[in-house]
């Protein structure tokens, strides 16, 4: 990036505020020039840089009111949100200083159009009187050649009268008339002498117009290579700090984007999972409770794990059984809760869980027919085989064992020894 740097602009200012010091000896330019280069002044002063007055205004701005992350934001998503906040208040900081940087160049450029102005005010005055004086020196050798010129008719008709009366007229006509003819003849000369010296002075102080003009207008030249050259590099350096701004915002919202970077969908939703998550499983269903089956039961048990598995399946492999049984274990076809690790994680709906089968004493029965194991928590029997059972079900399904091996077989498949 090319820059101009402030030298040449300061030597400027400084030879032109020693310049200012010199006085009336220092060239001046042209009125026209000086009022061209006033609007040109104020127009670039008002396109450059902001007011003080608005300046005075600029205070450094917090956006933590304006820009917040959600309080239960993920912590990456919530870093990028922080470092956003942090970046545009950087930012807002960095312009201020640019305001002022600008402010301090507004502040050198109006120094220098007083100057220009001062300067300007010195020739104008003296461009002024000696125009003044040129013109009124015009008018009165104008005014003197009307009367040199009338004086010169007066005596030239005088001159004819004084003729033709010496030719016809009496010796009385004649000296009158010759006497008329001196006195007008005079009348002219002097007027001539007037209306001379006029000019000669018209002429001096033309000369003197003529060099101050051009002086004036010398000086008018170089104020004006002055003010381009100074307003040139004023709004290369105004470029160059706007550029220098672009680029220091780029590198502060690039730490934005090196934070985005690092941001992961997949672990920011992990972690809220991880921190917010209320359990596994969702909460069991409300079992039906029969109340018959509640009444035929009322002894409460504690709760374990109800054999559901293969339920409706092992009704359908039942060839025997009394109606009583069968409607019992219908009605207990709806599968209870099964208690988890995150029982206390997730809020379960307070259920009364159904009484459990009464626990009775092991006994010996006898298989009353064949039965095949349909899943593999049953048990093959044979007619015939002597079984111990463990746990007589609500359900019809009892929980026997037969040499070691425990299963559920139909409990109106048994007798009892």
């Amino acid at each position: 990036m090319r820059r101009c740097g402030h030298q040449g602009a300061g030597a400027l200012l400084g030879r032109e505020a020693a310049r200012g010091a010199e006085g009336s000896g220092e060239p001046a330019g042209r009125r026209a020039a000086a009022g061209c280069g006033q609007q040109l002044d104020l127009a670039l002063l008002q396109h450059l840089c902001v007011t003080p007055a608005s300046l005075a205004t600029l205070r450094p701005v917090s956006l933590s009111a304006s820009i917040t992350a959600a309080p239960q934001a993920p912590r990456s998503l919530r870093a990028s949100f922080d470092s956003l906040k942090q970046q545009m208040e950087n930012v807002g900081s960095s312009h201020i200083q640019l305001a002022l940087a600008l402010r301090e160049e507004l502040r050198s450029l109006e120094e220098f159009r007083e100057r220009q102005k001062e300067q300007r005010k010195k020739y104008e005055a003296v461009m002024d009187r000696v125009q003044k004086s040129k013109l009124s020196l015009y008018k009165k050798a104008m005014e003197s050649k009307k009367t040199y010129e009338q004086k010169c008719r007066d005596a030239d008709d005088a001159e004819q009268a004084f003729e033709r009366i010496s030719a016809n007229g009496q010796q009385k006509q004649v000296e009158k008339s010759q006497n008329k003819a001196k006195q007008c003849k005079d009348s002219a000369t002097e007027a001539e002498r007037v209306y001379r010296q006029s000019v000669e002075q018209l002429e001096k102080v033309r000369g003197e117009w003529e060099q101050e003009h051009r002086t004036t207008c010398e000086a008018f030249q170089l104020q004006e290579f002055d003010r381009l050259t100074i307003l040139r590099n004023a709004l290369w350096v105004h470029c160059n700090q706007l550029s220098m701004q672009c680029v220091k915002d780029d590198e502060l919202y690039e730490e934005v984007r090196v934070t985005l970077e690092g941001c992961s969908v997949d672990t920011d939703i992990d972690s809220f999972i991880q921190a917010k998550s209320t359990g596994t499983e969702p909460p069991a269903p409300v079992p039906y409770q029969n109340y018959y089956d509640r009444e035929v039961a009322p002894a409460s048990s504690s709760p374990g794990v109800q054999p559901s598995c293969g339920m409706i399946k092992r009704f359908s492999g039942l060839l025997h059984g009394s109606p009583k049984t069968a409607s019992v274990s219908a009605s207990a076809e709806t599968l209870t809760p099964t208690p988890n690790r995150n029982e206390g994680v997730y809020a379960t709906i307070a259920v009364q869980e159904a009484p459990g089968p009464p626990t009775l004493p092991t006994q010996d029965y006898r298989a009353l027919y064949d039965y095949t194991a349909q899943n593999s928590d049953e048990l093959d029997i044979s007619a015939g085989d002597i079984l111990e059972v463990i746990l007589e079900g609500e359900d019809g399904w009892w929980t026997v064992e037969r040499n070691g091996q425990r299963g559920f077989v139909p409990g109106s498949y048994l007798e009892k020894l």
